[in-house]
């Protein structure tokens, strides 16, 4: 008894505290922060805000924590979104069915993921050189088809019946106890959730972590080290597919030249100020959801203090670089 008291010191919490909880510590003092700079902060209208703005990136980055739990990486998710969103589109024009239009985004994004996970597992490519290529194949794809123009619902006639019907995927809301819940703040609330179960108590998320932290080893404890690498690189296309289709009904028109441009970096931004290490094997889902949310807080301070929303590139990858180097801190002093 007396051991473990004298393990359990003041010093040894807030150690752990910053070690293994670093997100929720940056989550806490970027909130005071935005609260300086915005007294009305916690008005319901801006916190429903920043969830619906974070939901596409946000369920993107999901999948991300995934691929970067298991030490590989995919900077094709904003191409993905292009092409899937693109077509995705021109399902929704010939069926008129959301539901059809949501099928396809799904299977198509699955495909395109499962083709990133066999270039890297079987084609034992570096998974930076395959979704580099795939990036720009998509990207080349989808601007070919839309010489240059807008994918559009409907024609733009917003007398359609299923324009409408679609508009409300990211436009709707429940009302709950009087306040408004966004349909897309459900969507990454939830997805959050369910990937945040799979990563903590399935066979699947055991499997990523043990991948991701040695390969050799986890191959010699019987993982599945090729299956596991594609599972995460479809599962990853797929949520691009879901994400694409709340990104197209919020926009209603998709520029294919422009759709999806630097949602990888938001996203990898995201996974890294969540805690989850560039190196692979470790990372939570709850961080990610945090840094995701922290990372639209971040772009909204930033708003507030009128700095050029051409350097939100050049923050993200500052944002990304800082993570990192506090990462490789901590882990040095372990």
């Amino acid at each position: 008894m007396s051991e473990i008291n004298r393990k359990i010191t003041p010093k040894s919490i807030v150690k752990k505290l910053f070690t293994d909880y670093s997100y929720l510590v940056s989550f806490v003092l970027i909130v005071a922060i935005a609260v300086i700079v915005n007294p009305n902060f916690f008005v319901w209208r801006n916190v429903t805000n920043i969830f619906v703005q974070s939901s596409v990136t946000g369920i993107i980055a999901l999948g991300m924590t995934m691929i970067i739990c298991a030490g590989q990486i995919d900077i094709s998710v904003g191409a993905q979104v292009a092409i899937i969103s693109g077509f995705g589109i021109d399902v929704l024009n010939y069926t008129h069915n959301i539901w059809i239009m949501l099928v396809f985004m799904l299977i198509f994004g699955a495909f395109i993921g499962t083709f990133n996970g066999l270039l890297v597992a079987k084609g034992r490519m570096p998974a930076m050189i395959a979704t580099l290529a795939v990036q720009t194949s998509c990207r080349a794809i989808i601007n070919h088809f839309g010489q240059g123009g807008p994918f559009t619902v409907a024609d733009g006639m917003a007398s359609e019946p299923f324009y409408q019907t679609f508009r409300q995927v990211a436009a709707g809301s429940i009302n709950l106890f009087g306040y408004k819940l966004p349909y897309p703040m459900l969507m990454f609330i939830g997805m959050a959730l369910l990937f945040g179960l799979i990563m903590q108590r399935t066979k699947l998320g055991k499997h990523i972590y043990a991948v991701g932290s040695n390969e050799v080893s986890a191959k010699l404890a019987g993982v599945n080290v090729h299956g596991t690498k594609i599972t995460v690189f479809a599962i990853t296309g797929a949520l691009c597919g879901f994400a694409s289709w709340i990104y197209s009904s919020r926009l209603m028109a998709v520029a294919a030249a422009s759709a999806g441009n630097l949602f990888e970096m938001d996203a990898i931004a995201a996974v890294a100020i969540g805690g989850t290490s560039m190196a692979g094997g470790r990372g939570k889902i709850i961080g990610t959801f945090l840094g995701v949310i922290m990372f639209k807080i971040i772009n909204n301070i930033l708003v507030a203090a009128q700095v050029p929303t051409f350097l939100n590139g050049a923050i993200s990858g500052a944002i990304i670089i800082l993570a990192v180097l506090l990462q490789n801190v901590r882990h040095s002093k372990n």
